[in-house]
């Protein structure tokens, strides 16, 4: 049954602007099923190649304590993975199965972050800081007045859980802090390699007429989280004794403020194009793990079917 229908852009618009949340039923225009359904898809991808991103770190992770932090992270981000997938599915654009035939072909994006190899176990405290602490800025600003419904839903639960992967991160980062030479040199060198990428996760800064924004998928501009992001994590990277790789970072006495230096976005704009350090192993392992797993998918659509058959034979 098809839901709300709007006689035109503007009286759709209007709708949003006065808070009205969409539904996956709902007759919305075509423009904006796109665009939401490419935020939704990224997402997913994202959270996928970040949880096996976590999953090559689980035998290598020190400690068993962390080895259990690393495999729940791990099961958190692929689970995230295919509730958003669900949630993309549900806009009729494409399948589940169409969005990671397209993700193991290179066909479509995931975040920059995942785009870069993680080296040492540094990298590994360096991502779980700062990359889970930008992307979950950036799911907050889209929760705080997100107009698609079902997308809006899922993100609480997700949320809930990147916090947690956050102040794990945190967590550790102070173990080293407080740590051997040896941990905290190994830390720095994470830290001069992952604070670029997590900056830039954010993206430049938002457009005037950014459609996101205009249909309050987005609530705030990039800029501005990417400011507040910095804000946050220069001033306690520098109160631990670690050295911010950014040589125009400028603090601001008078408000005790923090402004980032000059930003190259070339990078971004090489992993977007899935030209980073390691997007291609990234990629083909990910595209290797889902054939070899077809088996489980297999059986279990047998199953399914099996049961189905049966249920379909019974006497009423």
């Amino acid at each position: 049954m098809m839901g709300r229908s709007w006689a035109s852009m503007e009286a759709f618009e209007a709708f949003l602007d006065q808070g009205g949340i969409v539904e996956a039923d709902d007759d919305m225009p075509h423009s904006y099923r796109q665009a939401v359904f490419a935020f939704i898809e990224m997402h997913a991808n994202s959270e996928l190649m970040g949880g096996l991103t976590e999953r090559d770190w689980i035998p290598r992770t020190p400690g068993l304590r962390h080895k259990m932090a690393v495999l729940a992270k791990t099961q958190d981000e692929i689970g995230h993975g295919h509730l958003l997938y669900m949630v993309a599915a549900d806009m009729e654009l494409k399948t589940r199965e169409e969005m990671l035939g397209d993700l193991f072909a290179g066909k479509s994006r995931f975040h920059n972050v995942f785009h870069y190899r993680a080296k040492t176990w540094g990298d590994q405290v360096a991502i779980s800081f700062l990359v889970d602490a930008a992307a979950l800025a950036t799911q907050q600003a889209v929760f705080k007045n997100c107009s698609y419904g079902p997308y809006r839903r899922i993100l609480k639960r997700i949320i809930a859980e990147e916090g947690f992967h956050m102040r794990m991160g945190e967590e550790r980062m102070m173990l080293i802090a407080e740590g051997t030479e040896l941990q905290r040199t190994m830390f720095q060198q994470s830290l001069d390699d992952w604070w670029w990428p997590a900056l830039q996760l954010f993206g430049p800064d938002s457009k005037p007429d950014d459609q996101l924004l205009r249909w309050h998928i987005k609530s705030e501009r990039n800029e501005v989280l990417r400011a507040r992001w910095v804000q946050k994590f220069a001033p306690l990277l520098i109160s631990y004794g670690f050295t911010v790789p950014d040589p125009g970072l400028i603090h601001h006495p008078e408000t005790d403020t923090w402004t980032a230096g000059p930003i190259d976005w070339e990078p971004l704009r090489r992993t977007l194009a899935m030209g980073g350090p390691d997007s291609a192993r990234r990629i083909g392992d990910a595209a290797a793990n889902w054939a070899d797993t077809y088996w489980v998918r297999d059986a279990l659509d047998a199953v399914s079917n099996r049961a189905l058959n049966q249920a379909a034979r019974a006497p009423a």
